[in-house]
């Protein structure tokens, strides 16, 4: 397997260093709580080439933070999540040496909606000195490298997403249904479009697609799994190694997110804002 790697551009107000050749970049010499149009605009269109971006040693409040992410879009209130109490918009994903926590599967957040986040922006508060890192897969180049057997097999085809298997497990059923009625299960294709890059990626992961429309229990899950490897490819991923006052800004369109659980009897404490995106095409 060959695949180029991504070669950074130039841009005015900071520095781009690629994490990997295919996904993740870092991005220097920027302050967030310094915002203005042209930041942005760059900071986007980095955002697309890179599909994650990291930003180190950033000193943001939680209303700061809620700023940065409004700069990019409207922010959504998980309906699921601890959320932070003077900011409902931060979802608060915390592991202590008594309760631990870490989502350790490869996934997209929140595809049981109808229309799923654009992206995501993750900040490290409390970080051990060692451990729990986190890793994104280029959902794109998971698409593209599939054999073309594959690729005729999913292309126009649905899966069903939804809350049931992350957030209903623990449930009566009578609270999954009275839940299912507010958050309905939903279609999305399996080869998402990008609506900015118009790029082809796969949107199906372990957390929320509970099965293929119009196929079989055995071929839908024969078929799921081998889609769900392909996030575990590692030509296809980046790892991240947190530090406190680190943030993760990731295109949840076009990649899937794995956090490393081996932070156990440590203290970690990080904190998001979501972007609400549109219906998947």
């Amino acid at each position: 397997m060959r695949i180029n790697a991504v070669k950074p551009k130039a841009y005015n107000r900071f520095k781009v260093e690629p994490l990997t050749g295919t996904i993740g970049a870092e991005i220097a010499g920027v302050d967030l709580r310094e915002l203005d149009d042209e930041l942005i605009s760059e900071l986007h269109d980095a955002w697309m080439d890179h599909k994650v971006l990291f930003f180190r040693d950033q000193d943001l409040t939680q209303s700061q933070h809620v700023a940065y992410g409004k700069a990019h879009g409207e922010l959504e209130i998980h309906p699921f999540t601890r959320n932070a109490t003077e900011h409902p918009e931060i979802i608060v994903l915390e592991s202590t040496p008594s309760s631990f926590q870490a989502a350790e599967t490869w996934h997209s957040d929140v595809t049981f909606r109808e229309c799923p986040p654009l992206g995501s922006i993750l900040m490290g508060r409390i970080i051990p000195r060692y451990s729990g890192d986190t890793c994104w897969a280029n959902m794109e180049l998971a698409y593209e490298q599939l054999p073309d057997d594959v690729k005729s097999q999913i292309d126009g085809r649905y899966a069903i997403h939804s809350f049931v298997k992350a957030f209903g497990r623990n449930m009566s059923e009578s609270e999954r249904e009275e839940t299912r009625a507010k958050y309905p299960d939903q279609k999305h294709p399996i080869v998402r479009t990008h609506p900015v890059t118009g790029a082809k990626s796969l949107y199906v992961n372990r957390t929320f697609t509970l099965t293929i429309d119009g196929m079989t229990a055995n071929e839908s899950r024969s078929l799921r799994r081998r889609l769900y490897a392909q996030a575990s490819e590692p030509e296809f991923q980046c790892r991240f190694r947190w530090r406190p006052g680190s943030i993760a800004q990731w295109d949840n369109r076009c990649t899937q997110h794995y956090a490393v659980p081996d932070h156990g009897g440590l203290h970690r404490r990080m904190e998001r804002v979501t972007l609400l995106g549109d219906r998947p095409v």
